[in-house]
């Protein structure tokens, strides 16, 4: 009867050893949950400043889409009297187009001159 009792205590501290084990893991992975969310909501803090920042401006925003809007139904009507009595013709097969040219003519930068280099002609 004493072995079961020894078993039976020792089976116990084995238990409340676990548990602490356990319960020592998850407090360390709480606190780093905490310490993450406490980042975030600094972020959060910083994101609501720059947004208050902005919130005046979104009226003026929302009334030029407003006018953008209003002016769409004018447009496509623009765009349809232009297109009326357009035709498209296809191109025959077998005609022979000519290479294609660059509509501004020859291409030249400006980067050079940006910085005072004009290379001659």
């Amino acid at each position: 009867m004493t072995t079961l009792i020894v078993l039976t205590v020792i089976d116990i501290a084995l238990l409340i050893a676990s548990l602490a084990i356990y319960l020592y893991i998850v407090g360390g992975q709480l606190g780093r949950v905490a310490d993450r969310l406490e980042e975030c909501a600094d972020v959060v803090w910083a994101i609501k400043a720059d947004a208050e920042a902005i919130g005046p401006g979104v009226e003026r925003i929302n009334r030029t889409g407003g006018v953008v809007a209003g002016a769409l139904p004018l447009l496509y009507g623009m765009a349809e009297g232009i297109v009326t009595g357009a035709t498209w013709q296809p191109e025959p097969e077998h005609a022979e187009r000519p290479p294609a040219i660059p509509a501004m003519g020859v291409r030249r930068t400006r980067q050079l001159d940006g910085v005072g280099y004009r290379p001659s002609a």
